[in-house]
């Protein structure tokens, strides 16, 4: 975790972001990623995260779109940087290789020794040339996956994900993606409620999981079918309760079958994985913001038993609800 003053490995203050960008930026991705983490805020209201456009050799930047960005400052931001996040280059990612990557944009991600490196998009590319991915899994926009598998053997590809996390480094898919991937990020450094706040306030949905599929064939219901939604907020209302997939198809008068199809077409996940996210969710909310013990969280949040919240906590954080607690809340709690 690291914030307002919380001395980290790196510094006091603020996190700082570096964006480093390059000549065929896409302007969507600088934009996401500064409107995300300069939206977070501290109870107080103070900035949790500064943010810096640079790039190798600071000045204009041409994007893909027909206006560029300058960027005022050079590589020497990185080095300052606790997170270094990459943006794609469409111009630019796709011709890289291992031993390919322009001296300059090497020396830069060297120098962030110690900091926590992500791209957005193609920008995985520019990780995987530099060594940063060997041996470790990624991903990147589905429709460079079979390119990006075949150029750096050496990576594990995961071509149906949102967004992967291997700690220090994290690869995300195609642009809307990357505000996962930061959401994610944020909600990391500072919890479910910041995370949800920044969303709020940038009007995108909260949580997708990095597992979710990238690529939905049918993201949206097409206007003769019957859409899913309202069977999603009627769940989200009770999540109390012990609901059940017929239930649930029962609130769009479909049969489990037929819902249980448009659901995965329209999420890209199981009913039941939908609401084991949302219970997750609503039990990190209430262990950040309560001092109601686990058991009791439990019970609100749908798992029934303390045990049960555990096992879900581990299975999808990795940590148990007290030390998730402890991260977030600086108190002591009962696993």
């Amino acid at each position: 975790m690291s914030g307002e003053g919380v001395e980290g490995s790196r510094r006091v203050g603020p996190h700082r972001v570096a964006v480093l960008v390059r000549d065929g930026v896409l302007p969507m991705e600088l934009g996401l990623v500064h409107q995300l983490f300069g939206n977070a805020r501290s109870p107080r209201g103070a900035r949790l995260y500064e943010l810096t456009t640079c790039a190798l050799t600071p000045g204009k930047i041409r994007t893909d779109a027909d206006f560029p960005v300058h960027a005022e400052h050079g590589p020497e931001a990185v080095a300052a940087a606790d997170t270094v996040i990459v943006p794609a280059s469409h111009e630019q990612d796709e011709s890289l290789a291992p031993g390919t990557l322009p001296q300059g944009l090497a020396a830069a991600l060297d120098s962030a020794s110690g900091a926590r490196i992500a791209s957005i998009c193609t920008g995985a590319f520019v990780l995987a040339a530099a060594g940063l991915l060997d041996g470790r899994r990624a991903t990147t926009h589905w429709l460079s996956t079979d390119l990006f598998a075949r150029t750096f053997p050496a990576v594990a590809v995961d071509p149906d994900v949102l967004y992967v996390d291997e700690g220090q480094v994290l690869t995300s898919a195609g642009e809307a993606a990357g505000i996962d991937l930061c959401l994610h990020m944020i909600r990391g450094d500072h919890g479910a409620a910041v995370a949800a706040e920044v969303a709020r306030r940038t009007v995108v949905p909260p949580h997708r999981e990095g597992g979710q599929a990238q690529y939905i064939r049918r993201p949206v219901a097409e206007p003769r079918l019957t859409s899913t939604g309202r069977a999603r907020e009627w769940a989200q209302e009770r999540l109390e309760e012990p609901l059940t997939l017929a239930g649930m198809a029962e609130q769009e008068s479909m049969s489990v079958r037929t819902f249980s199809r448009r659901f995965r077409e329209e999420t890209g996940l199981t009913p039941m994985q939908w609401l084991t996210q949302r219970r997750v969710d609503r039990a990190r909310e209430l262990l950040e913001e309560t001092d109601r013990t686990v058991d009791r969280i439990a019970a609100e949040a749908g798992f029934g038993t303390g045990a049960s919240l555990r096992q879900h906590f581990q299975a999808g954080l990795g940590v148990s609800p007290g030390a998730y607690r402890m991260t977030f809340r600086g108190t002591r709690g009962s696993d």
